[in-house]
């Protein structure tokens, strides 16, 4: 197994949501691996945990990576937060990444949770599960 390509992935990831145009007019750049100082947009896209099994074979070293993708609104009611989810699922599914290293053979929505969080419930957050297969080369 081969966990060299997760930062590989997590970067093609981060540089497909930055630039696709439904993402971009929805969040702009507030696309986040790790929240910024100071002032946290009241919506913003955070890339989230990952887990990773073996999937390596007689050609070679190969991992799937199981990653979340998380939308984060004060917005009221849900609508907004599921407009942002639906657009990041359309720009994931089935994306062809270019990685730094390896390639993706694969990546395809598994699920997602939507629910209230923060003080009073005052914030929206759905999380949105991706799986990918990559193979080193």
């Amino acid at each position: 197994m081969s966990y060299a390509i997760s930062a590989a992935l997590q970067s093609a990831v981060y540089q497909h949501l930055l630039g696709d145009a439904g993402v971009s007019a929805l969040v702009g750049a507030a696309i986040y691996d790790a929240l910024p100082t100071g002032t946290v947009p009241t919506t913003y896209v955070s890339l989230g945990p990952e887990e990773v099994w073996d999937r390596s074979d007689g050609t070679g070293y190969g991992a799937q990576h199981r990653f979340t993708v998380s939308v984060v609104t004060g917005a009221a009611g849900f609508g907004a937060a599921k407009t942002i989810a639906a657009t990041i699922s359309d720009a994931l599914e089935g994306a062809e990444l270019v990685l730094s290293r390896g390639r993706l053979v694969g990546l395809w929505f598994e699920r997602a949770n939507a629910r209230r969080t923060g003080t009073a419930g005052n914030i929206r957050r759905i999380d949105l599960r991706f799986r990918a297969r990559v193979e080193d080369s």
